[in-house]
């Protein structure tokens, strides 16, 4: 890829983060996606209004991409309409802040990248339905045949990976080698489940995943980001966000 492509971690409705970290780095013609947890839904009385922020990024020279987490406000996302973009169905939130659809297949420069969202809350119990969590955070039997489908009608052969949680055997390794995860959300165990298919059946070249709040490379091409920017293409780290903020 020509233009720079970069992959970051969860946001979290984190306007400060944007503005200070990642508006500084970004150049024009530029794509950054988010591994999930983006938080739409979750930006309201933060800085702006969220209306006011996705204004904002409407604003600057590059591309937002993101594919959904388990702290998103499906409602809003659904009152968006499905639109086409590089051979994939999306929302466009603005023109160029874009959410990648589960399971679908995008080419953007001649490389594919395959991209399934979704995750579920650990801190479900803490949250008010329809307000601060939604059931959609985990897939449903639809989005699991639609990657099915987009995989198979590409051999099982893709360029990239973007989920927001990761293959169960991922989970479980990085479970042995204590790097923060306690075990395997059993709740989560249809999506970790059906990652470890993908995984299994589909040739890729890197893997990458946020929701665990760690930065690490991994096995089997795979990388855990939060605070990282990583180049697309090699997977290293080019900058580092402020955790602090």
């Amino acid at each position: 890829m020509n233009r720079g492509f970069y992959i970051t971690g969860d946001t979290h409705g984190n306007q400060i983060l944007w503005d200070v970290c990642i508006n500084s780095f970004m150049k024009t013609d530029d794509t950054i996606a988010i591994l999930g947890d983006f938080g739409i839904g979750f930006f309201d009385g933060r800085y702006w209004s969220e209306e006011m922020f996705y204004d904002y990024l409407e604003d600057q020279p590059y591309t937002v991409l993101f594919c959904d987490g388990n702290h998103e406000n499906f409602e809003k996302l659904k009152t968006y309409d499905v639109s086409e973009w590089n051979g994939g169905r999306v929302h466009f939130i603005r023109r160029n802040v874009i959410h990648l659809q589960r399971g679908e297949v995008y080419e953007v420069e001649g490389k594919k990248i395959f991209v399934f969202g979704g995750g579920y809350s650990i801190d479900k119990d803490l949250r008010v339905p329809g307000k601060s969590w939604w059931k959609e955070e985990m897939p449903c039997e639809s989005e699991y045949e639609n990657a099915r489908r987009n995989l198979k009608e590409c051999g099982y052969r893709v360029d990239y990976i973007l989920t927001h949680t990761a293959p169960a055997n991922t989970v479980e390794y990085m479970a042995r080698m204590n790097m923060g995860i306690k075990n395997t959300v059993i709740e989560e165990t249809p999506l970790t489940g059906f990652l470890q298919w993908v995984e299994e059946k589909t040739e890729y070249k890197k893997w990458f995943f946020g929701h665990f709040h760690i930065d690490r490379e991994l096995w089997k091409n795979q990388i855990a980001v939060l605070d990282s920017i990583r180049d697309l293409k090699t997977g290293e780290v080019v900058k580092m966000r402020m955790p602090s903020i």
